[in-house]
């Protein structure tokens, strides 16, 4: 075997034995073998037999030899009906940020039923290559992670830094950490100035300058800059703003944060940083007020809230499907525009009376789903920043009004050609039509019949287009899915517990 390849093998089997939360001493006792030698194997100092791998891969309930295989795909059969309860995993953004912010504090920090996602994954792998000892505790997916006294800045882990967005979040909490550091990103030079840009922004206060050049932030502090006015944000962005906090929280005076996004993933990190002694006032507005701390050193234990997205994920399961299913720990006050939207095209629903999220402020409900035969709505559908409609959920709006009667306007003004992937919906034979790259007119009702489509590159197009497939006549094929797995922890197998017929597959 060549290094690289080696290598590669190395890394999978250690990121599947951290996904059954085993030690390599564990490991090696299940495989009658010593820690040194697991070691060499995750490192890829070692050859290894196929009768070794699947040893390997039967210890840690994972296809290791398999995963060279090619990529995973999915079969549906429909159309579903589905039924039963469900319910909504925490939030993968608000998780991200709590993996970026746990670089703060020196203590150790448990966090509470974490996303079991790709992009946390990756993010583990960075932290761990700087030091930070992470473990999964139990089935439950609580999540310890201790810092070590030094960071390692100077051993960061490339690959996995270039396969996550959001190690540019990475900035704001190391900025307190050295005066110099680097840090590899996603992507080519030429983007890596533009998407820099707002976080260079809201950073610069604080004294750091950035360059970025092919693939590396090169960063420097200037320790002499401090804030001396707010700081007013020039697009209302969730990362920036969590950048923009976390850089706040260790700087021992008052910081103002203008135009800040008061969305949900915002919000827990906002009541993270609390827990962590930070004074954060004005939690759900535009205008953020934090009173840092010059050293956080302390042990704390954080539940992030429920995912809206996922939810709105399984409310338009159900809607697209005809079913009647019950959704808990619904984040209500992150769903009530698009349940309003919705409501006016005339679906019916049940919920319960509100109840507090383990965060101890998120707004939860139960929601129970009618089958309802919707209409097209007045206006167009538009996102807007919280508490508008949530720019993530409105691909769901898509497959949504393919099956609502009358013509309906949807308008996705945040990114550029995201619209254009939710044209593969006229595949299963929807009638989307493309007016210009943010906005597509969807005529229903349709009668949805199955096909096979590879999955296109964006998380939400992708998984509308599973749930066409779930009211689909016939049987569909959603080639190379990996993209939904970066959002999405088991979507598939969940889905199949109300009754849904999803089949992973690979090819041979």
């Amino acid at each position: 075997m060549s290094e690289g390849y080696k290598g590669r093998i190395g890394n999978l089997i250690r990121d599947a034995r951290k996904h059954r939360g085993l030690t390599q001493h564990q490991l090696a006792e299940l495989l009658s073998t010593s820690q040194s030698a697991i070691n060499r194997i995750e490192k890829g100092h070692q050859n290894l037999s196929l009768e070794m791998l699947a040893r390997i891969g039967a210890a840690l309930d994972s296809e290791i030899v398999a995963l060279g295989a090619g990529p995973t795909h999915l079969r549906v059969s429909g159309p579903t009906t589905l039924t039963g309860s469900i319910e909504v995993k925490t939030s993968k953004n608000a998780g991200v940020a709590l993996l970026c912010a746990s670089l703060l504090n020196r203590g150790r920090t448990t966090l509470r039923k974490v996303a079991r996602i790709e992009e946390v994954n990756r993010l583990l792998e960075v932290l761990g290559s700087l030091g930070v000892q992470t473990r999964w505790l139990n089935a439950d997916n609580d999540l310890e992670i201790i810092p070590p006294k030094e960071l390692r800045l100077d051993a960061v882990d490339e690959t996995a830094a270039r396969r996550t967005r959001s190690v540019i979040m990475f900035l704001g909490p190391l900025l307190h950490r050295a005066d110099a550091f680097e840090l590899p990103y996603a992507g080519g030079c030429n983007l890596g100035t533009r998407t820099v840009e707002p976080h260079m922004a809201a950073l610069r206060p604080f004294g750091l300058e950035v360059k970025a050049t092919d693939g590396m932030y090169h960063a420097q502090v200037n320790r002499a800059i401090e804030p001396g006015r707010p700081i007013v944000l020039t697009e209302r962005g969730d990362t920036v703003t969590e950048n923009a906090l976390m850089a706040a929280a260790l700087h021992p005076g008052t910081t103002v944060i203008r135009n800040a996004s008061s969305n949900y993933m915002v919000q827990d990190l906002c009541f993270y940083l609390q827990r962590l002694g930070v004074t954060v006032e004005g939690v759900g507005t535009t205008t953020l007020t934090v009173t840092g701390c010059e050293v956080i050193d302390v042990d704390v234990d954080y539940a992030p809230a429920e995912d809206p997205i996922e939810a709105m994920s399984l409310l338009a399961a159900a809607i697209v499907t005809k079913s009647s299913i019950t959704i808990q720990r619904v984040p209500i006050e992150f769903l009530e525009i698009e349940l309003a939207t919705l409501e006016e095209m005339g679906f019916r629903y049940d919920r319960t009376e509100e109840y507090v999220a383990r965060n101890g402020h998120t707004r939860l409900v139960d929601l129970t789903t009618h089958a309802s035969d919707l209409h097209a709505p007045l206006d167009k559908i538009h996102p807007m920043p919280f508490p508008g409609l949530n720019i993530d959920n409105l691909p769901f709006f898509a497959v949504i009004a393919a099956v609502a009667t009358g013509q309906t306007l949807l308008h996705d003004w945040v990114y550029e050609n995201r619209a254009i992937y939710l044209t593969e919906l006229t595949k299963l034979g929807a009638s989307v039509k493309l007016l210009d790259p943010h906005r597509v007119m969807i005529e229903g009702p349709t009668h949805f019949s199955g096909t096979e489509i590879v999955c296109p590159p964006a998380l939400r197009p992708a998984v509308v287009i599973l749930l066409a497939m779930l009211a689909s006549k016939g049987t569909s094929v959603l080639r190379s899915t990996y993209v939904i797995h970066r959002g999405y922890e088991d979507l598939a197998e969940r889905l199949n517990t109300l009754g849904a017929s999803i089949e992973t597959f690979r090819d041979i």
